[in-house]
């Protein structure tokens, strides 16, 4: 049986891939991920193509992920998302490796802390953290049990109250 053995390289997102990052979202979150909270802060001004990565696979963006410059209450942050991996490439940890060089870059470009909503078993292992309870703001409808971060600076917890958008 022949095995193709998978050439998976990541890169810094740019221009070029966002057909390929439009059709993943599209396909990892419907069309309902329009509606979400962390969508409406992303609608608010463009993502920081420095600190987003795609993943390809043999020449293919088979993954992504896009962080967001937000200021959280009086923290200066960025907000992780979407992330999202192609059906067929799920399971592997392309994500997780796509969140640890999104958090480093971040990290490495003064960020003092990474924000997101997403899943809790899936992220705390990843070094996420809950946020209290209603702390931050959303523009919209959020869950606050799946408001998570990770601290880069001290006293980040304590600044995480207000309201959370996009910051130039």
């Amino acid at each position: 049986m022949f095995m193709k053995k998978h050439d998976l390289v990541y890169l810094t997102e740019d221009a070029s891939h966002d057909a390929a990052i439009d059709l993943i979202n599209e396909e990892a979150f419907g069309p309902g991920r329009f509606a979400r909270a962390a969508a409406r802060i992303r609608e608010q001004g463009p993502h920081d193509l420095s600190l987003s990565f795609v993943c390809a696979d043999d020449g293919e963006t088979i993954a992504s992920v896009r962080m967001t410059p937000v200021l959280a209450g009086s923290i200066k942050g960025h907000l992780l998302g979407p992330l999202a991996v192609r059906p067929s490439h799920k399971n592997r940890g392309i994500g997780r490796e796509l969140v640890r060089i999104a958090v480093e870059a971040a990290r490495r470009k003064g960020s003092q802390c990474v924000i997101l909503v997403g899943d809790p078993p899936y992220y705390q292992p990843l070094g996420f953290e809950k946020v209290a309870y209603g702390a931050l703001t959303f523009p919209g409808p959020v869950d606050f049990n799946r408001v998570l971060v990770v601290p880069m600076t001290e006293d980040v917890h304590a600044g995480l109250k207000g309201d959370i958008h996009w910051r130039a």
